[in-house]
């Protein structure tokens, strides 16, 4: 597969974590107000920058790389109130997108793990 631009794997990454939150949301409520919030909560800057931090040990030495270098990504003006959850949660996306482009076990073996400790409860 042909390298990509990070920003690339992050708008990708992006689309995927909202399919992946909306997937274990839409099972949880009819009530359409409850499902945006129950779904907004996980699909925003610092809950993404949070498992990025979750993931950090599980990541390889390529992964980690990944990350640092989408972190490092120029971001837009309105996003500068809280560059660094900004550039972990675009992070976290471009390590989703890469996955899932590239290495789709490694894809399911991270969202399993990301299920199992944050969405079965």
């Amino acid at each position: 597969m042909q390298e990509m631009n990070l920003r690339n794997y992050a708008h990708i990454g992006d689309a995927l974590w909202e399919l992946f939150v909306r997937e274990y949301t839409v099972f949880k409520t009819n009530n359409l107000k409850l499902l945006h919030n129950l779904t907004t909560e996980r699909v925003n800057s610092k809950y993404q920058s949070e498992m990025l931090i979750y993931l950090k040990d599980f990541l390889t030495e390529d992964e980690n790389e990944i990350a640092r270098r989408a972190r490092n990504c120029p971001i837009p003006v309105a996003r500068r109130n809280n560059q660094t959850e900004y550039r972990q949660s675009t992070a976290f996306e471009a390590l989703l997108g890469y996955w899932y482009l590239n290495d789709k076990e490694r894809y399911k073996e991270i969202t399993e793990k990301i299920r199992l400790e944050f969405f079965s409860k």
